[in-house]
């Protein structure tokens, strides 16, 4: 991708859509080069998203960023992380022309691994400014988008990075709480498009837009058996619990479910809940969690259902007990969670002494 930006002749400075249409014919190059060759293609379809998804270097961000004299908006500088797809994303809204033989060449490419991917990140803003008349071709370019922007997240979720941060606020402040673009997809590809965004709106720190998130939930078929928007964000969420390995990710989503404290579920979501936060409290299969996955989980149950919480632990504590292979971790961390509680204590005790010192004696 950087060797294609050089693109433009070194005796006149590159300027923005000078540097854009470059990469957008090396983008066309290997799509061409996957096309061809089909014992290359998932590699090269590979190399290309992780082209399309690298962080924009100082150099080229310098060009990207600069005015344009030809009414082309250059892409802004947020201060998120700054990716090409970003960039390229923007432009192709901007010249849609340029974006054509791309387009093509995904379709042509379109049960290959990784086209959906590109597609998401490429064509993303692109999808809801365009006019497309076609119902068939709205349909399949959407499914794309949801599928693609699935697989993407699920790439920030195992590396517990968010490189794909702005295509998820993107979906979520400019699709779906804005009904101008989300009715330009059908109706179908709305109600995915919602469940996805349940799925990963707490690993992107954005419950903040939880409520108006719930207002413009669409209505589903089933809802008279699952419930209101409420019901079906948590059943999604609850399942995302449990499909989570890595610690870091599910100690975060642990610590943000303080959201769902006071809403209305129905019994069968608030027990579905339950029972997700209820098999990471246990060591051992099927979840396997680890002590600070099991203490995360007690404080979220604890807090969401306070209700007969001493009964829980109770429970807790008599099945622990018939598993005497875990008495001696059990043991030690009770003594050293002591030892560190009476340590704290005499800082506290120390500190609130030096900082409120005794008045002296009046003679």
């Amino acid at each position: 991708m950087e060797k294609a930006a050089a693109a433009p002749s070194s005796s006149t400075p590159p300027t923005s859509s000078n540097y854009l249409n470059a990469l957008t014919l090396e983008i066309e190059k290997k799509l061409q080069r996957a096309l061809a060759s089909a014992s290359q293609r998932r590699n090269l379809l590979q190399e290309l998203f992780a082209d399309v998804a690298l962080e924009v270097d100082d150099r080229a961000k310098n060009i990207i960023l600069s005015s344009e004299e030809d009414g082309i908006s250059p892409a802004q500088d947020s201060g998120d992380q700054l990716c090409f797809y970003n960039v390229l994303a923007d432009y192709y809204v901007g010249v849609p022309e340029s974006s054509k033989r791309i387009l093509d060449l995904i379709v042509q490419l379109w049960s290959q691994s990784f086209a959906s991917h590109i597609f998401s990140l490429l064509f993303h803003k692109w999808l809801f400014e365009a006019q497309l008349d076609n119902t068939e071709v709205l349909v399949r370019y959407s499914s794309a988008l949801v599928q693609g922007a699935t697989n993407v997240f699920w790439i920030d979720i195992q590396t517990n990075t968010r490189r794909f941060q702005t295509l998820f606020r993107y979906l979520l402040e400019e699709v779906a709480l804005e009904p101008m673009r989300l009715n330009k997809i059908p109706v179908r590809a709305q109600r995915d498009l919602f469940l996805l965004l349940s799925r990963f709106i707490l690993f992107y720190n954005s419950d903040d837009k939880l409520e108006s998130f719930l207002k413009q939930f669409p209505v589903f078929q089933n809802a008279f058996l699952v419930g209101g928007p409420v019901d079906f964000f948590v059943i999604e969420l609850a399942d995302q619990l449990q499909k989570l390995k890595v610690e870091p990710v599910l100690l975060h989503y642990l610590s943000r479910l303080k959201v769902l404290q006071g809403m209305e579920l129905r019994m069968t979501t608030s027990t579905r809940l339950k029972a997700c936060l209820y098999s990471f409290t246990s060591p051992g299969g099927p979840m396997y969690p680890t002590r600070a996955v099991r203490h995360a989980a007690w404080d979220a149950l604890d807090l969401l259902f306070p209700v007969g919480r001493y009964l829980r632990h109770l429970i807790s504590l008599f099945f622990r007990l018939l598993y005497p292979w875990y008495w001696p971790s059990s043991c030690w961390n009770f003594i050293i969670s002591c030892i560190k509680a009476i340590f704290y204590s005499i800082l506290r005790v120390l500190f609130s002494s030096w900082e409120n010192p005794r008045e002296p004696k009046r003679h």
